[in-house]
């Protein structure tokens, strides 16, 4: 395991070599998380927060792997990686095996529902609940259930050309902004708190009949909360 600091190029390296979903279903919204965005999620959670390196570790909706892989990678002390999709849990279970992680990451198939016990960090690239309405509330009332600290995703009301293009000009590629009022009085009403939230940008390709672009650009904002539970682990 990683104890020394990584550079977030190498991270990034890693995480690109992540083989992606072979047959995605859009009714789960299963978009693969960039390896740029999910490098600098990894990366804020294990050195702005001190939450991965030899921290119990969990990912909500793994899909292929990006995340969990990324947090055995940095040093975390035990990672589980959770998905409804088979296909996904394989593929996933092949990349750690690419990456030399075969045996740092517990794989799962199963729904987050069945999901019980604590948690130091949960991780999760929840659906923005754009097929299916509400979907995303289900992944952040269980991270909110098991885990101390958690990383989501969730799609952002800070929009505009202006803005954009001030993320791309930020030396992080984040910048600092307020929580949206539903997620807020969610974490809120279940007994949470926001600790920050940042602001980046996501790139996702042309995947699916309905896409008009060859690729999308979209503000995602990345929600760092204090659970209600402590995990002791």
């Amino acid at each position: 395991m990683q104890k020394r600091l990584v550079r977030k190029i190498d991270l990034e390296i890693l995480l690109s070599q992540i083989k992606l979903h072979p047959s995605p279903k859009p009714s789960l919204e299963q978009y693969t998380i960039p390896a740029d965005v999910a490098a600098t999620i990894l990366y804020i959670a294990a050195y702005t927060y001190n939450d991965i390196i030899d921290k119990t570790v969990i990912d909500l909706g793994c899909g292929t792997g990006r995340l969990a892989l990324g947090a055995a990678f940095l040093g975390a002390k035990q990672v589980v990686g959770v998905d409804i999709g088979r296909t996904a849990v394989r593929t996933a279970y092949k990349n750690s095996e690419k990456t030399g992680l075969k045996n740092k990451v517990q794989w799962v198939i199963t729904d987050i529902n069945a999901i019980h016990g604590k948690f130091n960090t949960v991780l999760q690239n929840p659906p923005f609940g754009v097929q299916r309405r509400k979907a995303d509330r289900k992944f952040l009332e269980k991270a909110l259930e098991v885990g101390d600290r958690i990383y989501t995703l969730h799609k952002s009301f800070h929009k505009g050309k202006a803005f954009i293009k001030k993320l791309k000009a930020s030396r992080t590629n984040t910048i600092p902004v307020f929580p949206s009022n539903f997620v807020k009085k969610f974490v809120e009403g279940h007994n949470g708190r926001i600790k920050a939230v940042y602001a980046m940008l996501m790139t996702i390709p042309h995947m699916f009949n309905f896409h008009t672009k060859r690729k999308h650009e979209f503000v995602v904002d990345l929600h760092v909360i204090e659970g209600k539970t402590k995990c002791t682990v």
